[in-house]
Parts: structure tokens; C-alpha cells; sequence
């Protein structure tokens, strides 16, 4: 447990950096030696530098987090209404409306999950136990007592516990692509850098909460805890606020507004009814209340909330599963993607797709790890063992390799390195095997000589040297090449090396295979000279192909997708152009040492015209995320590393990958995909529209509800005439309504043309004037027939029970009616095509019938909101109503909305 505040260490206060050092002069800095340091100044710096663990941060009670879901506007005017009530002895009503307010307050409660756990999530991350010296003699102890000073020891799958920095490397190989988006393991040394370069250029350095893949090494502990490097991202992701969404922007906007306009109509009705009617006060005080609560949209938090969950259902079910509720609608709103390459926009799977000899250029057809592709050379397919040259090439890459390929159910994967992993599968889709060859002698990869070389007796019993490496090293070792005819030839160097800048300008990972024969027994660095080259060979992190297709989707979408890596430019720039990343085929790449020199200003223009960034730090990757904000887009974020983390925290949207992503992650973002396949991406985008579609549907059908009940209960305080509601009555009609016809909505199918209109303006209010005219209109002939029904009752002799259960029945036969109309926008929802397309609205119609049937008839039902039977003529002129009032709305349609 992290109990401490770390003292700045000697680095961050102004002095050059670990990695700039010399290891002996670090040694110094630190008042350390080869030998560790001594169990009592180990205890000491613990002490004074606090255990090498991450601060947790205090997290909000179970009760805080509960009540803040009554921190709205319309809850307050509903909980004032409660206290009026019960202060009038009218406590059925005070009852009815808090359980209303407790109902929608749990709902948020319940569907908010869990608290954040991001910070818990890179946690589990850090390694548990280290090999530390201390006293002179190797020693296991728990990671979290390591500290500044020490002497530790990596070796091959040992996860680094603290940041080092190495004064000791053989073959040492370890992965950072979590931290910092490199597809493949960085080749460490133990010499200095320059002190600007970025995490990923640190090759003097191990950082905590990396993955060791092979060799072996010892470095003194530079930072612990908050001080590390995913220490520093910890901290920037515990201080990144989570801005609100879209949706909830506008909600709160709308609540706002019509609260103010529910009170100021209420004290207007208090006033009009004490000054010009002979209202008694507590009845003027009830119809004020009956007022309020009838403008308040009551049901409207739940059916968002039932309308989010089902989008919830409907986007796992495409395996994007949602941790925040309102992600699923502001997905929809999104009109920028920045996308992670690694593992994102491409398979995290090294593959070798291009061979190059002097025979001439082979595709190699394939993705990933799986062996199975073919090779072609023209266009034409071609077997490759029987090819001179491309036999001689997978051996040496076959044979001089380390590495094994692993299957786990449908999922290939490679033990070793990614690279070797490439190349062994290069191998075997041509069918080569390499069991029969006997390993003499080896001269393995260190990133000194940037090579690996074997010495290999072959089924025949001849020996050859086997040597797989860089290009340019191997070009110094070699005065041969083997021919187009299979013989050997005087070495071409300007051929290689123009082939080598044509593959390397793809964003290919380049290697090249040599071999030489031989009779000795030994293999030393002497021995590789007058080498043949053989050919070189393009690898490459292979693009998704679903995610081409999904970038295509995205910009006929209106939405751009932004690259966001660790990798270098001209690899970037590659894979951006293979990924069709522009819509109009322009790509500008910006490094991060142009983010990092840019203000926030210049960035905010940057960040607008560029769609590549590349060497980029968490630090860059959220300030792009602002920057985007900023300039009014609604960013999702895509990623699977730990250096993600704090940026996914900030988008609108944040995406992590399911499969490969890291804990941290996940539990930083809004939606996990399942399939970690950036086209699930793109559907989620039209499920988000449909379901925003769905919910403005739903807010078109609720409020003319809301709107007529106001009506009619300002026009009876206007006009000084009976109240023709109660509130219980009135909270009732909202609740059924919503939550039988408003809910049936939620599963409309998407409009036509979803994925083919640009996104909506996230500034843009959620009602429109087209909207508002359309609750006006509809608010007036719902408010009006239902007082003239009320009336028509009063005058005809009937008791008032059973004109107000008449004005109850209006209210919710029109809304039935409307429901009809309100499916299509602007569609006419009476052709027989669309009538019957959603059965749900059918379903939600016949429980509203039986709830309205037990409403007037239950004798309970009668006792708790004042109702009384009614016969059948009584219920035929309320349906009659409600036609009219649907081809009227049909009408309008056809005139105003096409």
C-alpha cells in the first residue's frame, strides 16, 4: 500500500535524465554500487520514499453515489410538490410522488455499475515479486519493497518491477507495447540516449509493469511507485475529468429550461386563481402542484434509461459491450474516431508478406500466425520449395529461428519473438520442415550486431552457416548472391539497396537471409564474411481487413478517423494509406515532437487537419483528445495499452479492446469490444443513431402528454372551472404511458439511410422547431379534447368521479393514437408496410388497454385515484377523438415534415 508522498528524485529536479547517463554515473547519482545496497539503507530509502506501489484515490460512498441522482432540477420541483402535499393532509398524493422519485433515482443507481476502476486496473499490471541484490547475494523480495538504488535482475518472462536503468544486457528483448505502442519488443542496450528521446527510443531502460520476452539483464532502480512511467500515467488518468455526454448535455439543458417555465406558469396559475377566482387556498394550492407535476415529464428519466439498456443488449449481442449507459447514445453523435494502430487498425500479428530475390518480387497471401497462404510471383501462383531461391531463403529463416508456433482453438499465436513468429510461419506455408536439421553451433540476436547466425548440419549431412538480420548488416558480410539461374553471382549492392528503400517506403519491417557452406564445427563472428545473400524479406503488422471496410462506413458516416500510435511515421503513413484512412486520399502525419513543441492553440488547428500521429505519448494522445473537444468535435477513442488509458478516460467515447487490451484499459473505458474488430465499431455507431432516433421519438410522444395535462389544468385555474384531474390521476397517466407506449418505441427498427446522413450536431438543441411545433399542436388537441370530454360530462349530470375518469380515459386513448404516429418522423405510419413492422408497439397497446380497464373498474384502483365505471358509450366518442386527432397528425406530416 502506497503510504507516502515520494521525495522528487535527482532526475526530475532539473538534472539530466536516467537514461541520458552513463550507467556508472547513474550508480553515482544514486549512491549505489554493482552490488546492491545493504538491508539497512534499503529500509532507510523505503521509508523515505514510500513503497513502490500506486495511490489509490478516495472513492465517493455507496449512499453519496445514490443521491447524487437527485441532483436535477425536475426533482426538486417534484420532492417541493411532496412536501406541499403531505403539509395539506393529502397523503396519498405525497406517497405517490416521492415512490415516483425513488423509482427514477434507483434506476440511475442500479444501471451506473460500478465505481471507476481504471486506477485498480494498471495495478494488476505491476510485477509481484523481484530479483534484488542486497548485501552483495541475490535475493527474492515483493516488488512493492524495491526502491530507488536497487540492483535487479531480469530474465526471460519476468515482468519488470520498477523503472530501470540497464547496466548489464545479453539478447535482452522486452515488450512495451502497452506502454508505448510498439507492435514489436524493443531491443535493449546499456548505452546513454539523448535526453529528449521519447519512452519508446529509451533503449537503456526497462520500465515497470513490461513484459521480459527473451534474454537477460541487470539495471538500478531509478523510480518507484508514482514515479514510474506508468506511475506518471496512473496519475494523469486519476486527475482526467470525464466530460458529460452529449445526451446528458442536452437533458440537463431541457431541464433547466422547463423548469424554469413550470414554476413560473405555477406561480402565475397561484396568482390568477387568488386574485380573480373564489379558489379556497389549499385547493388552489392542490391545483398548482397538479399543474407542476403534470408538466414534469416523470416517466421520461426511466424510458431513457429502459430505452439505453435495450441499446445496450442489442450492442452486445455485436459484441460491444457498454459499461456506461449514455456511451450507447453518444456513440451515435460521434464525429471523429482516433484509433490505436496496434492491435486496433491492425492484427498485432507480425506477417511476412513480400519476399524479395534477385529471381524476383513474391507476394505471400495470409494474415497473422495461422500458416496458411500461398505464394505468387506475377500474379501467378507458384509452389515455393520447387523456386532455387525461395527454398534457400526459408531455410535460413525456418532453421535459424528460436521461435514456435502455439494453437489454441481457432487462435494461432507464437512463442518467442513476434518476428521469428513471422518468419517461422513464412516457412511453413510453403510446406518446409526443418526437424531433420541438427543446430552445431549459434551466435544469437543482440542488438550490437542486430543479427542471429547457426551453424546447422543438414539432412544430407552438409553444414551451412545460417545468417538472419538486418539488411545493412548483412550486405557488410556478403560478396555474393544467388542468381536468378540458382547459381551464385558477384553481389549487386545497388540493387539490394534499392529494393531495400521499395519495401521499407511500404512501412515494411525489412530482413534479410544469407548463408554460407561449410566444414567447421564452430561458429564465431570471424566466420561470417563472404556470405551469399539470398533475398530480403518485407514484414509488416497486417491491416484488419473489416476495418478498411469500417473506415469506408465511418466516412460515408460523416465521421473521420484520426491514427493514434507509438510506431514511426513512415510506418504509420503506410498502414494509413493500406487502411484508406482519408476519404479523399490525402494523409498528413504529424510526429509527436510537433505535438509536443505545438500550443494548445496550434494544436487545435493540427489536430483538425492531420489524420496521422505518430511517436506519441499518453501526454500527446490526450491532448489531441482536447484538442479535438475543443474545436466542438465528439471524440471516441480507440485502444489497448495502458498508455491509452487516460485518454479513452477523456473522450466522449472511450473503445478498449477486449481481447488484447490491457485491465487498465478496460476499466477505463466506456465500451469494450468483445472481438477487438474495429468494424464492430462502426455498428455500434448505427445503433447508437438508431437508438438517439428512438429516444427523440419517445421525448415526441411523452411531452404532448405532459403538455396537454398542463392545459388543462392552467385553462381550469384560468377560467375558474373544476379541476378536471387530480394529481394522483395525472402521475398515473404518465407513468402508463410511459412505460407501455413510450417503451415500445425504444425497439423501432434503424430508419432508412442511418449510416448514410452526417452526425448531429452535438450543439444542437434535442427539440428542434419542427419539434416543438409538434408538441404544441399536439398538446392543444390532446389538452382540448380531453376538456371538452370533462365538460361535456359536467353539463350532461354526471358525477364528477366520472368526468374526471372520462378526461383520464381522453388523455390515454389519444396518446394510443398518436403512439402511431409518432413511430415515422416524417414517414406516413399508416401504410401497411410500417403499420405492423414493430410488434412491440402492438404488445404495449393491448397491457395499456387491460392497465386503463382495471383503472376504471378495480374497486381498489377506484379508491386510490378517484375513478369511477364507466359504460361503453363512454369510451366510444374518447376513441373516436383519438382517430381524428391521428389523421389529423398524418396530415400534418404530408404538408409540413416532407
Amino acid at each position: 500500500m502506497y503510504n507516502k508522498t515520494p521525495s522528487r528524485l535527482p532526475e526530475q529536479s532539473g538534472h539530466s535524465p536516467a537514461h541520458a547517463l552513463e550507467a556508472k554515473e547513474l550508480l553515482t547519482r544514486h549512491q549505489s554500487a554493482t552490488k546492491g545496497l545493504s538491508k539497512a539503507e534499503a529500509a532507510k530509502r523505503l521509508t523515505e520514499h514510500g513503497s513502490n506501489a500506486l495511490p489509490e484515490p478516495p472513492k465517493p460512498g455507496i449512499l453519496q453515489r445514490f443521491f447524487k441522482h437527485f441532483h436535477d432540477t425536475l426533482i426538486y420541483i417534484l420532492i417541493a410538490a411532496a412536501v406541499i402535499t403531505a403539509l395539506l393532509g393529502h397523503w396519498l398524493d405525497t406517497w405517490v410522488i416521492l415512490a415516483v422519485v425513488l423509482i427514477n433515482a434507483s434506476i440511475g443507481f442500479v444501471q451506473e455499475g460500478k465505481a471507476e476502476k481504471a486506477l485498480a486496473g494498471i495495478r494488476k499490471m505491476l510485477s509481484l515479486h523481484a530479483t534484488v541484490k542486497r548485501d552483495g547475494q541475490w535475493q527474492e523480495v515483493d516488488a512493492d519493497q524495491l526502491v530507488p538504488g536497487d540492483i535487479v535482475r531480469l530474465r526471460s518472462g519476468d515482468k519488470v518491477p520498477a523503472d530501470l536503468r540497464l547496466i548489464e544486457c545479453t539478447q535482452l528483448r522486452v515488450e512495451e507495447s502497452a506502454l508505448t505502442g510498439e507492435s514489436v519488443p524493443s531491443a535493449k542496450h546499456t548505452e546513454p540516449v539523448a535526453a529528449d528521446a521519447g519512452v519508446g527510443d529509451r533503449f537503456c531502460m526497462a520500465f515497470s509493469g513490461t513484459l521480459v520476452t527473451a534474454g537477460r539483464g541487470i539495471g538500478v532502480v531509478t523510480a518507484t511507485g508514482a514515479n514510474t512511467e506508468i506511475g506518471r500515467i496512473n496519475a494523469m488518468l486519476a486527475t482526467v475529468e470525464a466530460i458529460a455526454t452529449p445526451l446528458t448535455r442536452q437533458m440537463a439543458q431541457f431541464s433547466k429550461w422547463l423548469s424554469v417555465v413550470i414554476v413560473a406558469m405555477a406561480l402565475l396559475m397561484l396568482l390568477i386563481g387568488y386574485l380573480l377566482h373564489d379558489f379556497a387556498t389549499a385547493e388552489l394550492f392542490l391545483a398548482a402542484i397538479g399543474f407542476a407535476v403534470a408538466a414534469i415529464p416523470e416517466g421520461l428519466p426511466a424510458i431513457l434509461t429502459i430505452t439505453l439498456a435495450l441499446g445496450v443488449q442489442q450492442m452486445a449481442r455485436r459484441n460491444a459491450i457498454t459499461r456506461r449507459l449514455n456511451a450507447v447514445e453518444t456513440l451515435g453523435s460521434v464525429t471523429v474516431i482516433c484509433s490505436d494502430k496496434t492491435g486496433t487498425l491492425t492484427r498485432n500479428e507480425m506477417t511476412a508478406s513480400q519476399v524479395v530475390t534477385r529471381a524476383g518480387h513474391y507476394q505471400v497471401s495470409g494474415l497473422g500466425y495461422q500458416p496458411d497462404g500461398s505464394f505468387s510471383r506475377d500474379e501467378q501462383s507458384i509452389e515455393a520449395l520447387k523456386q532455387p531461391d525461395l527454398a534457400a531463403l526459408l531455410e535460413v529463416v525456418a532453421v535459424a529461428n528460436d521461435s514456435q508456433l502455439t494453437q489454441q482453438q481457432e487462435h494461432w499465436g507464437v512463442q518467442g519473438e513476434p518476428t521469428e513468429g513471422a518468419l517461422l510461419c513464412l516457412a511453413e506455408k510453403a510446406g518446409f520442415e526443418r526437424e531433420h536439421y541438427q543446430r552445431l553451433a549459434v551466435i544469437p540476436f543482440e542488438s550490437e550486431n542486430k543479427f542471429m547466425a547457426s551453424l546447422e548440419q543438414r539432412p544430407d549431412t552438409s553444414r551451412q552457416i545460417l545468417l538472419k538480420g538486418a539488411p545493412d548488416r548483412l550486405l557488410e558480410r556478403c560478396t555474393a548472391q544467388l542468381g536468378a539461374n540458382g547459381e551464385t553471382e558477384a553481389l549487386d549492392t545497388a540493387f539490394w539497396q534499392q529494393q531495400l528503400d521499395a519495401l521499407s517506403s511500404q512501412g515494411l519491417r525489412v530482413l534479410a537471409a544469407a548463408n554460407k557452406s561449410t566444414e567447421h564445427s564452430e561458429l564465431g563472428l570471424d566466420e561470417l564474411t563472404e556470405m551469399t545473400l539470398i533475398g530480403l524479406i518485407g514484414i509488416i503488422d497486417p491491416p484488419r481487413p473489416e476495418a478498411i471496410e469500417a473506415i469506408a462506413q465511418c466516412h460515408q458516416a460523416g465521421i473521420g478517423v484520426k491514427m493514434i500510435t507509438g510506431d514511426h511515421a513512415g510506418t504509420a503513413e503506410a498502414i494509413g494509406k493500406a487502411m484508406q484512412l482519408s476519404a479523399d486520399g490525402a494523409l498528413c502525419v504529424v510526429t509527436g515532437a510537433e505535438i509536443e513543441a505545438a500550443s494548445d492553440e496550434e494544436l487545435k488547428a493540427i489536430a483538425g487537419r492531420s489524420n496521422i500521429f505518430a511517436r506519441t505519448s499518453p501526454e500527446h494522445k490526450l491532448r489531441l483528445v482536447k484538442a479535438l473537444q475543443a474545436n466542438g468535435e465528439v471524440v471516441a477513442m480507440t485502444g489497448d495499452g495502458v498508455n491509452d488509458a487516460p485518454a479513452l478516460k477523456r473522450a466522449d467515447v472511450g473503445i478498449a479492446m477486449g481481447i488484447k487490451g490491457t485491465e487498465a484499459t478496460k476499466e477505463a473505458a466506456d465500451i469494450v469490444l468483445a472481438d477487438d474488430n474495429f468494424n464492430t465499431i462502426a455498428q455500434a455507431v448505427a445503433e447508437g443513431r438508431t437508438i438517439y432516433d428512438n429516444l427523440r421519438k419517445a421525448i415526441l410522444f411523452i411531452l404532448p402528454t405532459n403538455g396537454a395535462q398542463g392545459l388543462v389544468m392552467l385553462a381550469a385555474v384560468l377560467f375558474g372551472l373544476t379541476l378536471p384531474l387530480t394529481p394522483v390521476q395525472i402521475l398515473w397517466v404518465n407513468m402508463v404511458v410511459a412505460v407501455t407506449l413510450a417503451l415500445a418505441l425504444a425497439f423501432e427498427p434503424a430508419e432508412p439511410g442511418v449510416m448514410k446522413r452526417p452526425p448531429r450536431d452535438p450543439k444542437a438543441a434535442i427539440l428542434s422547431r419542427m419539434f416543438l411545433w409538434r408538441i404544441a399542436m399536439v398538446s392543444l388537441l390532446i389538452g382540448g379534447v380531453s376538456m371538452l370530454m370533462f365538460q361535456l360530462a359536467i353539463h350532461s349530470g354526471e358525477e364528477l368521479a366520472v368526468a374526471r375518469t372520462l378526461a383520464v380515459n381522453t388523455l390515454v386513448l389519444a396518446q394510443a393514437f398518436y403512439l402511431l404516429n409518432s413511430r415515422y418522423l416524417s414517414e406516413c405510419s399508416l401504410k401497411p408496410s410500417l403499420l405492423f413492422a414493430n410488434k412491440a408497439a402492438w404488445l404495449a397497446l393491448g397491457i395499456l388497454l387491460l392497465l386503463q380497464l382495471g383503472f376504471v373498474y378495480l374497486p381498489l384502483m377506484q379508491l386510490w385515484f378517484g375513478t369511477s365505471a364507466l359504460s361503453l358509450q363512454h369510451w366510444l366518442l374518447p376513441a373516436g377523438l383519438g382517430v381524428a386527432i391521428l389523421l389529423i397528425i398524418e396530415l400534418e406530416k404530408r404538408w409540413l415534415w416532407r
